[in-house]
């Protein structure tokens, strides 16, 4: 089951719907308001197995009300509890750490030379603690736009990128979730591009802290288009492709996740809460971000995120 946040027209509040053949069942409308699940889509979550069912029920018995061209699609998530974005991928880390050696060397007199040193020392290389655990940041929740909204650049920056990435929406609370059991507390999937200042990101990283500026800034963290029930989708057989004004800059897979969402909610779960609601980011895909092409957005670009069985997330980014 697809599920979407949307507005009927300027002037309506947001409404939770699914999303059928090219149309958008008003819940919260077919429902009769009663019980109270369909208020928002962070109820629907709270609401649990129930909720869901009578979500499912509906959209059976009931006929979509809206066409999807005249809706307006907003985040599934408008305002998440949380949001954690983890490094998840491997050869995302070992693209961009190539990257960064590469530029590093060219710094020097005989880059070449230079080059092989680097690799000779292990400089510039995945940290070995990638290996020993899931890394991640907690991002700015206050900052999600979804589909269609613009993308605003941050007056300080001068690289700006995006992330192909897609998240795990927290369903169930549970602290100490065990690995075996992590799948039973993910609600569903939807698409996360991770806007990146990457100028910024540059500076305050060698800080050892962070990052900071580099990501957290309004409009950085989009989500969308819709979200995937749990129970209609493998997350880990979907291609992964971005398009950059309709050229395919990006293509990846969720099979190469080497930290798969059980190891990251298993560990990020360690002696800390995880609540309904709370957005898990799987990180970059391998070859997902322009750092790793070495080729940046420009202002009026447009960029569309398409995860396989989810959809299409596409954001213009102005200046």
């Amino acid at each position: 089951m697809k599920l979407v946040t949307f507005k009927a027209d300027a002037a309506s509040e947001p409404s939770v719907g699914v999303l059928v053949d090219g149309r958008v069942l008003d819940l919260q409308a077919a429902g009769g308001g009663a019980p109270p699940y369909f208020r928002s889509m962070q109820t629907l979550i709270e609401g649990g197995e129930q909720a869901l069912d009578l979500a499912r029920d509906l959209a059976v018995r009931r006929e979509p009300q809206h066409s999807l061209p005249k809706v307006t699609l907003l985040s599934p998530l408008p305002l998440p509890p949380q949001i954690r974005d983890c490094m998840g991928f491997e050869q995302h880390l070992i693209n961009a750490y190539g990257v960064m050696r590469k530029r590093a060397a060219a710094k020097h007199d005989d880059p070449e030379t230079a080059l092989a040193e680097f690799e000779a020392k292990g400089l510039f290389q995945i940290p070995d603690v990638w290996y020993k655990q899931p890394v991640y940041y907690k991002a700015n929740r206050f900052s999600v736009i979804g589909t269609e909204a613009d993308v605003r650049w941050p007056s300080y920056c001068q690289l700006l990128d995006f992330e192909l990435e897609f998240a795990a929406v927290i369903g169930m609370s549970g602290c100490d979730v065990a690995k075996q059991d992590a799948h039973n507390h993910i609600f569903g999937y939807t698409i996360f591009n991770d806007i990146s200042a990457r100028d910024a990101q540059g500076v305050e990283m060698q800080g050892s802290l962070g990052p900071a500026k580099g990501k957290d800034f309004d409009t950085g963290n989009i989500l969308g288009p819709c979200i995937v029930t749990s129970d209609a989708i493998d997350p880990y057989d979907l291609a992964m492709k971005a398009r950059v004004n309709g050229e395919e800059w990006s293509n990846g897979h969720s099979s190469t996740m080497y930290w798969r969402f059980d190891d990251l909610i298993a560990h990020i779960s360690s002696s800390e809460t995880l609540h309904p609601g709370e957005i898990i980011g799987s990180g970059t895909v391998g070859g997902g971000c322009g750092l790793e092409l070495e080729r940046y957005l420009k202002p009026n670009d447009v960029v569309e995120l398409e995860v396989e069985h989810i959809g299409v997330l596409r954001n213009r980014v102005v200046q």
